[in-house]
């Protein structure tokens, strides 16, 4: 099993040094989460990530969740997690104190997604989409609804999932074929199936609230057709109570390449009951509020499982001995191999782009509080839009490099990695869905040079770029060799964004074959910039922790030397356009 220590003073550092964001130190609601209360929750997230969930990663791979006589049942101890994990309130760290919650920001609720995403993303899986849910509720029900169902999933006695995918469609909504017919009492009766339902029944809740999109039978036919519905697995009293079993059925379990322990369910609505959420047809514009939260979280998966590859690929480089190297420390035998440049190389990249996407994580955690909070609507918009730029890089980026980390990871374990005894292949199969789920990485990417570069309120991009461009004017002159050679590369960001809003208006094929590439060249880019603000806080720091920031220092020289001219790479291919990929006859 693999071993893990959450990174606390990597986080207390972006909390301490980098919470430099002048409108979200603007917002009231936070002034009195402090240093010293972060510390606390982090190191408590810490002791329940590492010695109660750690454990249940293996044991969910090798004893998957199953249906039996109707009844998913989840892996052996992920009940009595289950039961210690709501009673600590980790399900409602970041709800409103309103419904129960405890209110913390997402800068701190990011850390704790981060710690439980290492720890198990399966048994993560069961809370992570009662938070989407719980948001979306919040920011579109009636006070009726929120008052009858959130103080319960705030508690984690009831959680919530989100029922989009039907066997006909996946990322095309507007083609679904569930329905929603209204009563006389102004509820619903919904019919249909959903599948791919993370969590879509389990025994670890008393109840389980499902959010499901379908269509009412007079609206019309599209995504301009789609409205919201809350449908309970149990219909719930007046009083608050359980009542009887609603219309939903399981009628399977998926058999999957990793998440086992994460039961991932075909669900059946047989004229459930079900209440709208928000406006009829205005259905995709409440649960995107869920969804585009979700992609970030599913970004920070890929962040947490890269971090516990890292850690168990550092420990068995420094105890495995293999050949010898040039220059030999060993007067007999072997050395480790973490003495070879190559195993070195793979365990830095590993580290510096984990360290730069966590501090980048911590940068959007800013923003999105400021989108939601600020008192200003023009802070708030202006803050929005980045959310909304970074939002696809982040869950793309992090996710990708996952898989590239969590790979490298097995190589450096050898033949062990290979097999289930390290538990290595095991991150690797786990991390794989978080490429595809929550919108694959090719339609994030389609969606960033489509829409998210310039909307309504104009040239997003631009002003992104002219942020970090002004916050990495710095005078500082040890950190110049380092602003020198992110103004390149921000430059090449520039030239391939006005390349790419061209094309936009004569081949839209060129833009779509060059997605990917630009979202990584973005992608690579920013996370330059999120080490520039850490490089700014080590030099002007130093003396205050000369080893802490000596390692800064150097990881990020990595990260500007290795990994940030793949941003350059990226940009080259991509220029060379979509002709011989649309002309291109296949067999």
């Amino acid at each position: 099993m693999p071993s893990y220590t959450a990174p606390v003073e990597d986080m207390m550092f972006l909390f301490e040094k980098l919470r430099d964001n002048k409108n979200y130190n603007e917002l009231e609601k936070y002034k009195e989460v402090t240093s010293d209360l972060v510390k606390d929750i982090l190191e408590e997230a810490a002791k329940i990530n590492q010695n109660l969930i750690l454990p249940l990663a293996k044991v969910g791979d090798e004893n998957p969740a199953v249906l039996e006589n109707g009844v998913v049942r989840t892996p052996p101890g992920y009940k009595e997690a289950y039961k210690k994990y709501i009673q600590d309130g980790w399900t409602s760290l970041s709800c409103d104190p309103k419904y129960g919650g405890q209110g913390m920001p997402k800068t701190v609720s990011a850390f704790f997604d981060e710690m439980l995403s290492s720890a198990s993303l399966s048994f993560k899986l069961y809370s992570e989409l009662s938070i989407g849910a719980y948001n979306c509720i919040n920011h579109h029900a009636s006070d009726e609804l929120k008052n009858k169902y959130l103080p319960k999933i705030v508690e984690g006695k009831w959680s919530g999932t989100m029922c989009l995918t039907e066997p006909v469609c996946g990322t095309d909504l507007g083609l679904l074929k569930t329905k929603a017919e209204k009563q006389n009492d102004g509820s619903y009766k919904i019919s249909g199936q959903k599948i791919f339902i993370t969590s879509g029944d389990h025994d670890l809740t008393e109840n389980i609230i499902h959010l499901v999109i379908a269509r009412e039978t007079d609206s019309p036919a599209g995504t301009k057709g789609i409205s919201l519905f809350l449908v309970p697995k149990f219909v719930v009293n007046e009083d608050g109570s359980i009542g009887p079993r609603n219309g939903i059925s399981t009628g399977s379990i998926e058999s999957k390449m990793g998440i086992k322990g994460s039961a991932t369910c075909v669900l059946n609505f047989d004229e459930a009951t079900g209440y709208m959420i928000g406006k009829k047809d205005k259905g995709l514009n409440a649960m995107f509020t869920m969804m585009n939260l979700e992609r970030i979280v599913v970004g920070i998966q890929g962040l947490g499982v890269s971090e516990i590859a890292y850690q168990n690929s550092l420990a068995y480089a420094k105890e495995r001995k293999q050949g010898k190297t040039n220059k030999t420390k060993s007067t007999n035998g072997a050395d480790f191999i973490i003495e070879h440049a190559d195993i070195r190389k793979s365990l830095l990249n590993m580290k510096s782009i984990i360290e730069g996407e966590r501090a980048l994580c911590f940068w959007l955690s800013q923003q999105t509080e400021v989108s939601l909070n600020h008192k200003d609507e023009k802070v708030r918009q202006m803050a929005s839009d980045f959310v909304s730029l970074m939002t696809p890089v982040v869950k793309s980026l992090f996710t990708d490099l996952g898989m590239e980390i969590t790979s490298d990871a097995m190589q450096i374990h050898g033949g062990y990695g290979y097999t289930k005894d390290q538990g290595i292949e095991q991150l690797y199969r786990d991390n794989r869905i978080t490429p595809i789920y929550e919108g694959t990485n090719s339609v994030q990417a389609a969606d960033l040079v489509f829409r998210k570069l310039f909307n309504k309120n104009g040239d997003i991009i631009n002003k992104y770029i002219d942020l970090i461009r002004t916050e990495t004017d710095l005078d500082n002159e040890k950190i110049k060799p380092f602003t020198k050679e992110f103004t390149y590369y921000l430059n090449i960001l520039t030239k391939f964004s006005e390349w790419i809003n061209e094309k936009t208006k004569t081949d839209k094929d060129d833009v779509s074959a060059a997605a990917n590439d630009y979202l990584k060249t973005l992608g690579f880019v920013s996370v330059a910039y999120a080490w520039i603000k850490v490089l700014h806080v080590s030099f002007k720091d130093y003396n205050e922790n000369k080893n802490f920031y000596d390692d800064k220092i150097n990881t990020a020289k990595f990260y500007f030397d290795k990994v940030l001219p793949r941003a350059e790479q990226h940009y080259k291919s991509a220029i060379s356009g979509s002709s011989n990929i649309m002309s291109f006859k296949f067999d």
